[in-house]
């Protein structure tokens, strides 16, 4: 691609490190993707990444989506995963996050709403054929023009990408690399239903500065991402991690506990980002002789009213740094202490580190009138909460926003000033890092008839999983399938799924 770089993006941070060390390791697939997707584990240097980056970008080109397209991405925790969000970056395309485990219907509702052009996916993931789902998703979704995927018997009119890695291409076109660009959009689920949350460039930058300044995460890590990439914390924890310390990545597609102790011990990682719940069982299993190599744990709470009581960090040989999630509005770390445990979350600005003084403000945290926490920072972007707009003949004019309500309940202790988060979002029921509207979740136990069961089951990577439970008829089974509670979605869902 002809690149003029006017900001920070996402691409021109891969350039920097190529251009130093093109032939350091950069990319290494998880060791057990042979069962995950049918595919042989990828290793690359930066130098094979960047021809195989451009192969796709060049793909994109062919295919004749213009630039600032949509590109729904639907693909595991594999290397496929930061090839094709880089190329599609380089191709001067907008990536969209489709969550793996999405039904038709929310693939269809998320395409539909962005107005996306194309969907990439894989084959097969966990036995699941995502290549069926994103076909019957794009006919249904009047903008797409272009269905491609990674993995063996595509169906007919899906493109293969494998293909396109193979029979490299040179197609290239004049495209401006600015942070001020959209780059990414994930989607939240608020008690208003689903909301498309863009992010520019710079916006992810930011998020990725938070974690990494914070972690103090050192130059040239080699880091192991246990974290599914389908959200902005996702994308933020692993990718721009890897690419604000240029080093290597690993990644392991949740959960195989044996496979990623192997691929850690082998590949001498020395920093984790994973779920919390998984993380801190770390020091259960005697750290210092099973993991020598680890030096710094990032915890990532899906559920953060639980950081505070949460388990102490007893591991000496690494520090272990609290990730507060708040759906897709944002995040904040929280290195421990030395004694290993939370850092009190104090109100207003905050730096990374934050407890370094005079450090860049790496956002802030806001106690509304509501007693709801809100963020505000070059990570937020505000507009994508905003409150509707009055009608027209409204002669009140709006007050003005300049932060995102997470909608989690807070207070300030009266002792120590520190911020205390209560709940969650009223309405809204978080299980195995996906959300559901609790109305929602009533409408699916209904459609499941008498004697059905929702219900929240221990997980040791998610902490809970959905799980449903209806009578074994053919209006049963129909609902299960309808919902995506069917035994044969994946082994996630399979874990969600108590037959009747």
């Amino acid at each position: 691609m002809i690149q003029t770089n006017v900001s920070p993006t996402l691409d021109g941070l891969f350039q920097r490190i190529l251009a130093r060390h093109p032939d350091a390791p950069a990319l290494l697939d998880p060791l057990n993707k042979s069962r995950v997707t049918g595919q042989a584990p990828r290793r690359m240097t930066f130098a094979q990444a960047d021809r195989a980056i451009s192969a796709l970008a060049a793909h994109f080109v062919e295919a004749g989506l213009p630039i600032n397209s949509v590109v729904g991405v639907q693909l595991p925790n594999t290397v496929e995963f930061v090839l094709t969000v880089l190329a599609a970056h380089r191709a001067g395309l907008i990536v969209a996050l489709l969550p793996q485990l999405w039904r038709q219907a929310e693939l269809t509702a998320a395409l539909n709403r962005t107005g996306a052009r194309a969907i990439v996916t894989s084959s097969k993931i966990d036995g699941v054929s995502h290549a069926d789902l994103a076909m019957n998703a794009a006919a249904e979704a009047f903008s797409i023009r272009h269905v491609c995927g990674f993995g063996e018997d595509l169906p007919e009119g899906m493109a293969s990408l494998d293909l396109a890695l193979k029979n490299a291409s040179s197609s290239e076109r004049p495209v401006v690399q600015d942070g001020r660009k959209a780059a990414l959009i994930s989607f939240d689920v608020t008690t208003d239903g689903l909301r498309a949350v863009p992010r520019t460039h710079l916006n992810l930058i930011a998020g990725g500065l938070a974690i990494f300044l914070e972690s103090r995460v050192p130059q040239g890590a080699r880091l192991m991402s246990a974290f599914a990439p389908s959200s902005f914390a996702g994308v933020t924890s692993s990718l721009l991690l890897w690419l604000l310390s240029g080093g290597m990545l690993a990644l392991h597609h949740p959960y195989d506990g044996e496979a990623l102790e192997r691929q850690i011990n082998e590949c001498g990682c020395d920093t984790l980002v994973a779920p919390a719940a998984m993380a801190l069982r770390l020091t259960d299993a005697d750290m210092a002789s099973r993991l020598p190599t680890m030096r710094h744990v990032i915890g990532l709470w899906r559920m953060p009213e639980q950081v505070a009581s949460s388990a102490h960090w007893t591991a000496e040989q690494a520090r272990f740094t609290d990730v507060y999630l708040f759906g897709e509005v944002g995040l904040f770390g929280a290195r421990r202490t030395a004694d290993g445990t939370p850092v009190p979350i104090m109100p207003g600005p905050h730096g990374a580190p934050r407890d370094v003084p005079g450090t860049s403000i790496a956002g802030e945290t806001v106690l509304t009138p509501k007693g709801t926490l809100a963020l505000r920072g070059p990570m937020v972007t505000v507009a994508a909460y905003a409150p509707p707009l009055p009608a027209a003949d409204s002669l009140i004019a709006p007050a003005p926003v300049d932060c995102a309500d997470t909608g989690y309940a807070a207070r300030l202790d009266r002792a120590s000033g520190a911020i205390c988060i209560t709940s969650p979002p009223s309405g809204i029921v978080s299980v195995g890092g996906y959300r559901f509207l609790s109305q929602d979740l009533q409408e699916w136990a209904r459609r499941l008839g008498q004697g059905a069961l929702l219900t929240a089951l221990p997980d040791r990577l998610c902490g809970f999983r959905l799980a449903g439970r209806a009578q074994d008829n053919a209006r049963g089974r129909e609902a299960l399938n309808e919902l995506g509670l069917n035994p044969l979605m994946s082994e996630a869902f399979r874990d969600r799924t108590i037959p009747g």
